[in-house]
């Protein structure tokens, strides 16, 4: 059977298959894959609690694709390393005898997994000269994927958040999410209150998980400790410093499932909402903390229906109920 990816949509037929107790034989058959290679797909991707999560799977996978073509760039570089590592191959040598012998005789040289991500995502073609287990070769990735798994096993999860949550009857209970520029690499941190819809907006220089927690613990510093009782999140990576946050602030954090936006949607409201101010396409490195701070401003005294056409302000500031 020729080999090929699975894709998003595969992942998330998976998962549904998953969830109504199908057997892996007759999935492999369905999407027309080798039963083995969608065993190691689901065992990759089972988190501690035993639920194998689509979207987690397809971000996993992304990320470990990016990762071989990164380290592929030292042989598509270097013309003259790359003819004499693919002829020493040709000549029946492993990746590990070229790579060891190399760096034993002081040569320029490549780590031997730079040798098979190149063949693998750039020169299928020489796969022949591999010395393949059971006519294979399988990346590890075993330990960073249990060092995942365990991290997500770590998450609250919005099911076990508390009933009040739901009802929102109660200031305190948040929703937070990042709005990224055409960089890319700069944004806006959003956490919007459940009842009242009040905004907070950090300008994010560089969208990482060290600068987001430390803009937010600053920023809740300055409400007080009676409205802060849980924050929702985005499961982006930006949010793994949540530990931190959640100590700092005295929130108990819990997470939305991957792709599940709606289960977010004050936030989601929010930001389009903030939109309006930066549309799409917007360099945000041409932005200020203090454009967004009027920007924020302005929709937390824009009178909403749904409050009856109180402000977020008049409610979640001066306690004014719709």
């Amino acid at each position: 059977m020729v080999y090929s990816h699975i894709t998003k949509e595969e992942r998330f037929r998976i998962q549904s298959w998953l969830e109504i107790g199908m057997n892996q034989q007759d999935m492999a058959a369905r999407l027309g894959k080798d039963k083995s290679a969608l065993s190691r797909e689901i065992s990759r991707n089972t988190n501690a609690s035993g639920k194998y999560t689509a979207g987690l799977a397809d971000k996993a996978s992304r990320k470990r694709r990016k990762d071989g073509k990164r380290r592929s760039r030292k042989l598509i570089k270097d013309k003259k390393l790359r003819r004499v590592v693919l002829s020493l191959l040709g000549k029946k040598k492993s990746p590990e005898q070229i790579a060891g012998r190399r760096k034993r005789q002081g040569k320029n040289y490549v780590v031997h997994e730079t040798i098979y991500s190149y063949i693998y995502d750039y020169a299928p073609e020489w796969k022949q000269y591999l010395r393949q287990k059971k006519g294979k070769y399988r990346r590890r990735h075993g330990t960073k994927d249990r060092e995942n798994r365990r991290e997500e096993a770590k998450k609250r999860r919005i099911d076990e958040r508390p009933a009040v949550v739901e009802l929102r009857t109660e200031i305190g209970h948040w929703e937070g999410d990042t709005i990224k520029g055409k960089e890319k690499t700069t944004g806006i941190a959003t956490h919007v209150e459940r009842v009242s819809g009040y905004g907070i907006g950090d300008k994010l220089d560089h969208v990482t998980a060290l600068n987001l927690k430390q803009k937010t613990i600053w920023s809740f510093a300055r409400i007080p400790k009676e409205k802060k009782k849980t924050e929702t999140l985005d499961n982006g990576v930006e949010f793994s410093e949540y530990e931190q946050m959640e100590k700092e602030t005295g929130m108990k954090i819990f997470f939305a499932y991957p792709y599940h936006s709606w289960e977010r949607g004050s936030n989601e409201n929010f930001n389009g909402l903030l939109r309006q101010y930066f549309p799409k396409g917007t360099p945000f490195a041409t932005i200020t903390q203090k454009d967004v701070n009027k920007a924020v401003r302005e929709l937390n005294h824009r009178p909403r229906k749904r409050l009856n056409y109180l402000t977020p302000h008049e409610v979640f500031v001066k306690g004014m109920r719709p």
